[in-house]
């Protein structure tokens, strides 16, 4: 049974005269003393004012009885006790307060509640938060102990010359050179616009370059876009983003290789008669064939705008009075194979062209478009001086 020694005066004389005190219980004050706990908050259950006293009729800051007389409607004593000891003014209970621990803010310990911000300042925080997170971002610039450039083996990896680790290892066989000096340190950085980076004597096209082949077929024109709606080159690559044009021509009868690039020095190279690339046909000619044809075509046979000479010439195959035979030239003149062997007495049936300098057909499906890989694209440059 838990004690009440402490919390009236009665217990306090029991306490007394347990111990030889001259202080004596009333008669039915075990009644009293019940009627007295049932109004009272349990030790756990306490709340004390900061401020001393409470309403009339209240306990003092100890607890204990301050006045005489039996209480009436001890919950409403109690209550009335527990709102003030919970922040309400001296002398009684503060009026509309929220009682109990659950109430917002908590309990004010001897003092007021706090006034409420007006909105107008709330907007004007969330004004300057959103400010200070929604600032564009700042650009710094590059600390100065910064290398500048990528390092040589990414360049060459993005480049397609393998990955990473196996170009670490051309680098290790002085495979690599960079500005004409043999690269044989890892790590090295390069700038792939300006720096001139080649594997295997052969460049290495490390920008933003684009570089296809076609195998282009009769009855196409050699043209990116045809204002009379025929089909043209342009239709065979119109999803590409990047701008691309046809190096050199071929007349719409004539099938075979034809490249395509956005790389403007090297398609100007390539048509231009100083570096004389080669170019071979195959033509389907009506024989007999005389035995100095060959000796005709390469000694030069007279056109209307010129002498024209072939660089190479011979029989591939003969069927009864069909032959087809193998041009080889560097010239780029109109129709120029054609109007020759014309000129030489055997009209042309049909002409293909098999190789582009160092670029060959191959069984490269008619109509069919591929990319060039990196060893071919350095060809193509050695054979310019790229």
């Amino acid at each position: 049974m838990r004690s009440s020694g402490r919390n009236n005066d009665s217990g306090r004389g029991n306490y007394r005269g347990a111990g030889g005190g001259t202080s004596q219980p009333k008669a039915g004050g075990k009644r009293d003393d019940k009627q007295q706990r049932a109004g009272r908050p349990r030790p756990e259950e306490r709340r004390y004012d900061v401020g001393g006293t409470g309403g009339p009729g209240g306990k003092d800051e100890r607890g204990g009885a301050k006045s005489g007389g039996p209480k009436s409607g001890g919950s409403k004593s109690t209550g009335s006790r527990g709102a003030a000891a919970r922040g309400g003014a001296k002398g009684g209970p503060r009026t509309g307060a929220k009682s109990g621990p659950g109430a917002k803010g908590g309990p004010q310990r001897g003092r007021g509640q706090a006034p409420a911000r007006p909105r107008e300042y709330d907007a004007q925080v969330e004004e300057r938060n959103r400010a200070r997170h929604n600032k564009p971002q700042i650009k710094t610039p590059k600390t100065f102990g910064d290398e500048d450039g990528e390092r040589l083996q990414k360049v060459l990896a993005r480049a397609g010359m393998g990955s990473r680790r196996a170009c670490e290892e051309l680098i290790d066989q002085a495979r690599v050179e960079v500005n004409g000096q043999i690269v044989m340190e890892q790590g090295v950085r390069v700038d792939p616009e300006k720096d001139e980076i080649k594997v295997d004597g052969l460049t290495v096209a490390t920008q933003s370059y684009l570089f296809f082949a076609l195998n282009k077929p009769a009855g196409v024109v050699s043209t990116m876009e045809d204002p009379d709606g025929r089909q043209c080159l342009g239709d065979y690559v119109t999803n590409r983003e990047t701008r691309l044009f046809h190096v050199g021509r071929l007349d719409t009868e004539t099938e075979g290789i034809i490249l395509l690039t956005n790389h403007g020095e090297l398609a100007h190279r390539l048509t231009h008669p100083r570096y004389g690339v080669k170019k071979t046909y195959l033509a389907a000619i009506q024989g007999p064939l005389p035995r100095d044809l060959g000796k005709q075509l390469k000694d030069g046979i007279q056109l209307e705008d010129g002498y024209a000479r072939a660089d190479h010439f011979r029989v591939v195959e003969n069927t009864g009075k069909n032959y087809l035979v193998e041009v080889t030239l560097h010239e780029g003149r109109k129709h120029i194979v054609r109007r020759m062997l014309s000129e030489a007495g055997f009209p042309v049936d049909k002409l293909v062209r098999t190789s582009f300098g160092p670029i060959a057909l191959g069984d490269q499906k008619s109509g069919w478009l591929r990319r060039m890989t990196n060893t071919e694209v350095g060809m193509l440059m050695r054979e310019v001086e790229l």
